[in-house]
Order: C-alpha cells, then sequence, then structure tokens
C-alpha cells in the first residue's frame, strides 16, 4: 500500500483488537482453549501448559487464525472488486460509507438499534473437528457465523476497503485486520493463567467496550464521510517528502 498506507494500517489492526475485546467474543477464550488443546479448562489451569500442550496450543491456533483471515481476506478482495466493477464514483462511495460506518458506531454505543445487526449465528466450540483441518474449518465458520460482534466492525473495513483503489491494498487491509484479531487469539492461548489474570482485571472494563468500539466507529466514519482519510495521506506523502 502507498499513499496513508500507515493509517489504513492502523485502523484496521485496531479494529481487529476491538473485535477480539467485544464482550461476546473475548469470553469465548475458555471454550476455545479447551477445543484447540483437547483439555479441559480446569486441567491446562492447573497442571501449566506442558511442551506438548503448547506444541498442539501454537498450530491448532494459526490454522484457525488462518480460517477466518482467508474468509476476511475473500470478503475484502469481493468488496473492493465490487467498488470497482460498478464503477462507482469513489468520492460518493466513500460519503455512503462513512454514513454506514457511523450508523454502525452508533448502534454499537448503544445510540441507535439496528434490529438487522442482532442477527446471531454462533460458532460451537463443543465438538471438535479433526486435526489441524478442522480447526481450519472452525476458523472459517467463526468468520461468517459470528454477526453481532464481528459484523459492524467487519463491515466498516469492508466498506472502507471498497473504496480503496486496488485489490491488493483491500488484502492488505484485511490482512492486518486479521493480524488484529488473531494476534491476541495466539498470545492468550499460550499464557491461558496469565491472559486469566489480566482477564479478571479487564472485566470491571468490559462494558466500555462497546462505547470505544462506537467512537471508534464513529471517527472513522467521519473521516471517510469527510473525505479526511485523503488529506491525511496527502500530508504523510507531504511529511516524508520533506525527510
Amino acid at each position: 500500500m502507498s499513499n496513508g498506507s500507515e493509517v489504513s494500517i492502523i485502523v484496521s489492526f485496531g479494529a481487529g483488537i476491538l473485535t477480539f475485546l467485544s464482550p461476546c467474543i473475548l469470553p469465548l477464550f475458555p471454550s476455545y482453549i479447551t477445543y484447540i488443546t483437547g483439555k479441559s479448562f480446569e486441567d491446562i489451569k492447573t497442571s501449566g501448559a506442558s511442551s506438548d500442550i503448547r506444541k498442539l496450543t501454537v498450530f491448532h491456533s494459526l490454522f484457525f487464525i488462518l480460517g477466518f483471515s482467508i474468509i476476511f481476506v475473500l470478503l475484502g478482495v469481493t468488496f473492493a472488486y465490487l467498488g470497482g466493477f460498478f464503477g462507482i464514483n469513489k468520492k460518493l462511495l466513500e460519503k455512503v460509507g462513512g454514513a454506514l460506518i457511523i450508523l454502525f458506531g452508533l448502534h454499537i454505543t448503544g445510540v441507535l438499534n439496528l434490529k438487522f445487526l442482532n442477527l446471531e449465528k454462533k460458532v460451537s466450540f463443543d465438538k471438535r473437528k479433526a486435526g489441524y483441518f478442522g480447526s481450519l474449518l472452525v476458523g472459517m465458520a467463526f468468520a461468517i457465523g459470528w454477526t453481532p460482534c464481528v459484523g459492524p466492525i467487519l463491515s466498516s473495513i469492508l466498506i472502507y476497503a471498497s473504496t480503496l483503489e486496488t485489490l491488493p491494498k483491500a488484502v492488505v487491509l484485511m490482512c492486518f485486520y486479521s493480524l488484529g484479531l488473531g494476534l491476541p487469539f495466539f498470545i492468550a492461548s499460550l499464557a491461558v493463567n496469565q491472559f486469566l489474570f489480566l482477564f479478571k482485571r479487564f472485566r470491571v472494563f468490559m462494558r466500555f467496550v462497546p462505547v470505544v468500539t462506537g467512537v471508534f466507529l464513529i471517527i472513522i466514519g467521519g473521516m471517510l464521510f469527510s473525505g479526511y482519510f485523503s488529506k491525511l495521506s496527502g500530508l504523510i506523502m507531504g511529511w516524508r517528502a520533506g525527510i
């Protein structure tokens, strides 16, 4: 990515982290870690992660993350392609897309209640699929099915992707979104007890996460609607030229 790529990367990565911290994904962690290790969560907590369990966790986590990353990248490419295919004016797309992202932000904060975003099809970690391919499939199902948590934030990033000029830019955008979501999953699965300690402290602040996420989307939507992303790209390019 070129013009303003740093801004896009930071926005996408931050959106992925906020997706992980959302109140209906973060509490999934015990079920997730049980699924990828095949051990009970209590056993893992009391015995600690042995080298065998750690190795199992690493590979199953990577395949799970790869699964949802594939879906997110494909969605990003599709949205970017459709934006170019229909020849929609970029400025009009930014206006409409920015307005939609603002609406998503208002929904997450609770100011608005957009019922179509409340449709829910959750992923179950109850039954473990065979091998690493099973973890890959569950990662894909996670990306497709967890609409209440992933939907508004993901939709905002996809809308932004549709305003980009090339498909490679959309791919990079979605890769960093996937990285922002996948990295906390991966790190937490390698340090279960430390994660639980932090989670207990963080739980008090979980009610503020939707507000922070909503405000984040409102700011992004406002920047896109006003064309500030393009202006910021110009400023960055000018700053680089002056170095």
